[in-house]
Order: structure tokens, then sequence, then C-alpha cells
């Protein structure tokens, strides 16, 4: 029994250093969606994952997980949604969009959360870092453009 919770407790930290690898970067370039939504999507996604895994029997349990996971890909697009916004520019006509980015750390965020969830902590940490990669090293690129 100890080792269950002390395996729960190691899943839920893990999505919690996930979502903060993502989170300070954001948090850094002084984005609305920073350190602590990073971490609680990521925990909250966790949380979501382990429900299914230890109250629903072995033979539902693939189902209810698949179901848990639709919902949280779903359900985190209005969070996601929240992000965007789109302005006109004084100089031009077309409009512009910002947030996109945002919007897409919040998901890859409810994603490494998922995956230590399921106890698949190696690949949110790998996951987690790859993003901050993405993150910090294409901007840099872009801009060099």
């Amino acid at each position: 029994m100890t080792n269950d919770w002390l395996n729960i407790i190691f899943r839920l930290c893990i999505a919690l250093v996930s979502g903060a690898i993502i989170g300070w970067e954001r948090q850094l370039r002084h984005k609305p969606a920073g350190l602590r939504t990073h971490m609680l999507v990521s925990l909250g996604s966790a949380l979501f994952t382990l429900i299914p895994l230890h109250t629903v029997g072995l033979q539902a349990n693939a189902d209810a997980l698949s179901r848990v996971i639709q919902g949280i890909a779903a359900g985190i697009g209005f969070l996601g949604a929240g992000e965007i916004l789109r302005e006109s520019s004084n100089d031009s006509q077309r409009p512009e969009i910002h947030g996109l980015t945002s919007a897409a750390a919040v998901w890859v965020s409810a994603a490494l959360g998922i995956a230590a969830g399921c106890n698949l902590w190696q690949l949110s940490l790998i996951g987690a870092f790859l993003t901050f990669l993405v993150l910090n090293i294409f901007k840099k690129l872009e801009k060099w453009n």
C-alpha cells in the first residue's frame, strides 16, 4: 500500500516538473500562461489519468483511460483558445493572431501530465526537454530569418 502511494506521488511530481520546464520558459518570455498554469495543467492531466488507473477494474481500464485522455485533449483546447488573440495592426488591414505557441505549449503540458500519470516518466521528461528546446532554439531561428 505504501509503495502505491509513493508511486502516485512520484508520478504527480514528474508531472509538476514537466509542466514547470515549459512554464518557466513561458514565464521568462512574459506570456499569460506561465509557470503555475503549465504546472497545474500537467498536474491536472496526471490526476485525471490516475483516476481510472486506480478505480476501474483491469478489464475496463483501457477503455476508461482512453476516454479520459480524449477528454483531456479536447477540454484543454478551451484553455488554449483563451490564449489566442486576434488583433488588427495599425499599419495593415490584415488581422494578426497571437498566442498560438502559448496554446500549443498548454496542450503539450497536458500530454506530459498524461504521460506522467501513466508512469511513462521518461517520456514526460524527454517531451518537456524537447518542448523547451523548440520554444527556445526555434524562436532564435525565427528572429534570425
